[in-house]
């Protein structure tokens, strides 16, 4: 299991990763990330932003990567930046597939930024791009955004050959989305091949508006599966200005921005493995990186608690940000 390499990291932002979907692709969703990238955002100038990001990130003690094969060129980035960083071995590498980028590197595409297949054969091609890219450098691999409906929870022939990944040595996964996070988890967590449960970690969003998962993720911390965070920030929504009252109270009481203290409410949870930084900016990413000096009594967290948000809403807010 790659996990166990953090298990006896010294760092104490070891337990915080850097994922590139901000970076890997001109567009995303995250709130004021038209001031974020350079104004081309043209490849060579996202790559050289990355290469920043993950120099920083590394220098600072973050041992998980996360990319996925429709974060446009993240995969590429990251491997160019292992490759020309050799003796770097202590990472873990994780990427997902089940969505292919089809913004053709635009922000303005007409149509989705990218589409969902969890099919058989578009996890042959995914896997095969990966792989041309990252080699025996990829850890884990995880089905992308997984909800209850996907097929990829039933499909019998994806699962043989999910696990015959595993027999490889690389760590299966998957990530959910939507509302219903809580029961994809737990329609994971029954998946087995040969009698051995299929997935060894899960990705879902979870943060002081969106908590909605959190029973779920702690049965799949039990049953032995490493937890991974993403989406902490709520794609900005918890980031300076356009942050809630209470958690820039909170902020303030602390003496660290509203993104650090965002940050550790996760971290505390005695079930988190990692917790995703999203950052575009060396800036951005050391504040996140404060997140493991905070500490939070139980008045804070109480008024954090306060700020949760209905699921449905959550998610129908976060369908309507747009493409910066």
């Amino acid at each position: 299991m790659p996990f166990a390499r953090l298990a006896a990291a010294t760092t104490p932002t070891a337990h915080i990763g850097l994922g590139l979907a901000a970076v890997g692709r001109p567009g995303y969703i995250t709130l004021g990330r038209e001031a974020d990238l350079p104004p081309s955002r043209s490849v060579e100038a996202l790559r050289e932003r990355t290469f920043e990001l993950l120099d920083a990130a590394y220098a600072s003690g973050v041992r998980y990567l996360d990319v996925a094969r429709s974060y446009g060129r993240s995969e590429e980035y990251l491997a160019d930046w292992l490759h020309a960083r050799p003796d770097i071995r202590d990472v873990v590498v994780g990427s997902k597939w089940g969505y292919t980028y089809t913004a053709a590197w635009r922000t303005d595409a007409e149509g989705p930024h990218e589409v969902k297949d969890h099919s058989t054969a578009a996890y042959a091609r995914q896997r095969a791009e990966t792989a041309e890219l990252l080699g025996d450098r990829l850890d884990l691999y995880q089905i992308h955004s997984v909800t209850p409906e996907s097929p990829a929870l039933t499909d019998k022939e994806l699962h043989a050959r999910l696990a015959a990944l595993a027999a490889e040595g690389v760590t299966v996964g998957l990530s959910v989305s939507g509302p219903e996070q809580a029961a994809a988890i737990r329609a994971a967590l029954a998946v087995t091949v040969d009698g051995e449960p299929l997935f060894r970690t899960v990705q879902a969003t979870y943060n002081i508006l969106e908590t909605s998962a959190g029973p779920a993720l702690a049965e799949a911390h039990d049953a032995g599966l490493t937890v991974l965070v993403k989406e902490g920030m709520a794609n900005g929504r918890l980031a300076g200005a356009d942050a809630p009252a209470a958690l820039r109270e909170v902020a303030g009481e602390t003496g660290l921005g509203c993104d650090a203290v965002a940050l550790a409410a996760v971290l505390r949870e005695p079930w988190t493995g990692v917790v995703l930084s999203g950052a575009a900016t060396s800036v951005q990413l050391v504040s996140n990186l404060h997140a493991a000096a905070v500490d939070l009594d139980a008045g804070q967290l109480e008024r954090l608690a306060g700020l949760v948000e209905e699921p449905a809403a959550y998610w129908r807010h976060r369908s309507e940000l747009p493409w910066h």
